[in-house]
């Protein structure tokens, strides 16, 4: 389908449904092939309206939420993060795939993407972590740091997820993840002990810790307790 027919294809479904989020649900439904460049004329020709857009087509074929997230950075008509927290509301288990798209397309915002898809979905935070630290090991600390200083309640979860994913950089995510839960001394202890659980030997673990500012009374409560 060409620019024009798209542009006059979109504009009948628009009138026809009332409403770009129906227009778009319903082609994405019926015309899956042709998703994409409906979603690029879609967001050229109602810019103001790339949230209806974006929810629409996600919740209509979650498998494109990378391709959608793709082409709405591309077009520059609103800020990253603001694509990702739709895209995230729209299919919140497709959180990893939004990030993953949307660090791809702007690394820059790494971040400010990490930060504001934890907040968005907390409950994924271990798949998000994990997916963008692959894609983007060597940003692993800033990855980590974004996510717990978000919400530093996700911190064992996410320390799991990349010591499951990453067991050789224990020490960069240990000391990292214990270091930026400072504030919260209570999650201090939960790190040491998914850190222990997920096989961090316990000389290494102490160092580790301890490099991050755990206190001895912090360790011993976690590692006495296996002794």
């Amino acid at each position: 389908m060409n620019d024009e027919h798209s542009v006059a294809f979109v504009q009948n479904q628009v009138d026809q449904n009332m409403s770009v989020g129906r227009a778009i649900k319903s082609i994405v439904r019926h015309y899956p092939q042709e998703a994409a460049s409906i979603v690029s004329t879609a967001l050229d020709m109602y810019p103001l309206q790339y949230k209806e857009i974006i929810h629409a087509a996600i919740s209509a074929q979650p498998t494109l939420t990378q391709e959608v997230v793709t082409i709405a950075l591309s077009k520059g008509i609103t800020s990253c993060s603001s694509i990702v927290e739709t895209a995230i509301n729209a299919e919140p288990s497709y959180a990893d795939f939004v990030v993953t798209a949307a660090a791809n397309s702007t690394p820059s915002e790494l971040d400010e993407i990490v930060r504001i898809a934890v907040i968005t979905e907390p409950d994924s935070a271990d798949y998000i972590v994990q997916s963008l630290a692959k894609e983007h090991p060597s940003k692993l600390v800033e990855i980590l740091t974004s996510a717990i200083g978000a919400v530093p309640l996700v911190g064992e979860y996410v320390v799991e997820a990349l010591l499951a994913a990453f067991p050789n950089d224990a020490e960069q995510v240990v000391t990292t993840a214990v270091r930026e839960s400072s504030a919260q001394r209570e999650q201090v202890i939960k790190i040491i002990e998914t850190a222990q659980n997920s096989g961090v030997n316990q000389e290494e673990l102490e160092k580790y810790a301890t490099n991050g500012g755990a206190t001895a009374e912090e360790l011993a409560q976690v590692l006495d307790k296996t002794n």
